[in-house]
């Protein structure tokens, strides 16, 4: 089994698709921002972020809270569905429910470049949902980028 380990300070991890053999990535703490791309690891069963600007939670930013973390969750579930585990936790069948129906909405993907890679990358950005009803009483979902 192919396992990685970071203890030094990645900023990119660009150069990982081309280990399409990988089981275990760990990059807690970390340089990650939320520019990070993932590329398509197809055996990837444990993936931690914690410690990066990537993984939204309270020990990083002490501005986000456990629904960013959950979210963040869904999307990398929706992207990576053959999780066991992830930062740690070990992955659900109510969250890959929830990921399979919801985590392509959780995350806002914005292209790096004008080129088109060959290996898909994933991006992790995130938006807050907000809804609000009107007088008249239809909902409004509201997207905010952070």
């Amino acid at each position: 089994p192919q396992s990685l380990k970071s203890s030094i300070s990645v900023q990119s991890v660009s150069g990982l698709r081309t280990f399409t053999q990988l089981e275990e990535l760990v990059l807690d703490n970390n340089l990650l921002g939320n520019e990070l791309r993932l590329p398509e690891l197809p055996n990837l069963h444990t993936l931690t972020l914690l410690g990066n600007q990537a993984c939204p939670n309270q020990l990083v930013s002490p501005d986000k809270d456990e629904d960013d973390y959950q979210r963040y969750r869904y999307f990398v579930l929706h992207k990576l569905p053959q999780l066991k585990f992830l930062d740690t936790r070990r992955v659900t069948s109510r969250e890959l429910m929830e990921a399979e129906a919801r985590g392509a909405f959780m995350k806002v993907v914005k292209p790096k470049s004008e080129t088109v890679s060959q290996t898909p990358e994933y991006s992790v950005s995130f938006y807050r949902e907000v809804t609000q009803r009107s007088r008249g009483g239809r909902t409004t979902a509201i997207k905010t980028s952070y």
